[in-house]
């Protein structure tokens, strides 16, 4: 199964916090607010911070009345800058992210193909914006089962 990892989920969420304090133009929030709003620990969050910080994708703001808020408006920020910015560069595979990692890539056959995957995935994910996070999502679609053809 394909997954993300807790803290980049838990990235995300803070993230959308962030997003609807902007749109409710409460200004900054301060760690232990995020952490409420978002219903996280205080350490998690001020882990989450830091790095998204680094990534600046939040500014941090010190003081009586610091905190934190967007460094950028949220249709300006993708899910792949917040992946990107907890994980590192995207690939399915290692060896779609990044090339030599592997002993077996000189005679795989596959990783052509994870990376072709892993660019369609990679597409989705800096289409979707933080912006895109606080709208509900539309109707699910019923989904054909994927039948590989025999030969």
């Amino acid at each position: 199964m394909l997954r993300v990892s807790k803290l980049t989920d838990y990235a995300t969420v803070v993230m959308t916090v962030l997003a609807e304090a902007q749109a409710a133009d409460a200004g900054v929030l301060s760690a232990q607010a995020l952490a409420e709003r978002a219903h996280l620990e205080l350490p998690t969050v001020s882990k989450l911070l830091k790095q998204l910080a680094q990534a600046e994708l939040v500014e941090s703001f010190r003081g009586v009345n610091g905190g934190y808020r967007l460094a950028r408006a949220p249709e300006r920020i993708s899910l792949a800058d917040i992946l990107a910015a907890m994980e590192g560069p995207f690939g399915m595979t290692e060896c779609s992210a990044h090339a030599g990692a592997c002993g077996h890539e000189p005679h795989c056959g596959v990783r052509g193909n994870w990376r072709r995957v892993s660019d369609v995935i990679e597409t989705t994910l800096k289409q979707m914006t933080l912006a895109d996070m606080r709208r509900p999502p539309p109707p699910r679609r019923a989904t054909i089962p994927l039948r590989l053809a025999t030969a």
